[in-house]
């Protein structure tokens, strides 16, 4: 695991993408305030511009460096959630403009998988997190199912947990609103 860390902070840090596994599904990344990079993934996915991508971060501590006002319940859902949870967060800001939603939101998800919080703690940045595969096409539940094109479209694949064959589901999506509203998305 050390060995696929170095060197996906030498490809995060000179502006590169990474595909990694996440506490969900396999995920491709880069920093969360690289815009360069943030496009190159948009790319890479032939993802339409306009639908924003998940951010990584190590610990709810994080939170307030990149949103303005987290609601209060935010911070029992983060608790009590046993699942990963993406929450949508208004307001939001400090990150690479292309991933921020027309109002300003932000979708964050305090990730719990080893790997994922020690490459976040050493870059000691976010990182992006989208499903590895192309815009429309079905995600993949691990990592012999990432199709050719992504795995050849990063500049670095990370080998920690690439012979897991457990299957994994996206994390569920809640978007929070200042005033506690909660709709659920996915």
């Amino acid at each position: 695991m050390e060995n696929d860390i170095q060197q996906c902070l030498k490809i995060l840090k000179s502006g590169g993408i990474i595909l990694y596994p996440t506490d969900t599904v396999w995920g491709i990344g880069c920093d969360a305030r690289n815009e360069a990079a943030v496009q190159r993934i948009f790319n890479l996915k032939q993802r339409a511009d306009n639908k924003a991508m998940i951010v990584l971060l190590e610990n709810e501590n994080q939170l307030n460096k990149y949103v303005r006002q987290v609601p209060a319940i935010a911070w029992d859902l983060i608790e009590f959630t046993a699942q990963p949870l993406t929450i949508i967060y208004e307001n939001a800001g400090s990150v690479a403009p292309a991933l921020l939603a027309e109002n300003n939101s932000l979708a964050i998800r305090i990730c719990k998988e080893p790997f994922c919080n020690k490459l976040i703690h050493k870059l000691g940045r976010p990182l992006v997190s989208t499903s590895a595969n192309i815009s429309s096409q079905p995600t993949a539940a691990s990592f012999n199912q990432i199709d050719s094109a992504i795995i050849n479209g990063v500049d670095y694949v990370v080998s920690y947990r690439q012979n897991d064959t457990t299957v994994k589901q996206p994390s569920k999506i809640i978007a929070l609103k200042n005033n506690g509203e909660i709709k659920i998305i996915r």
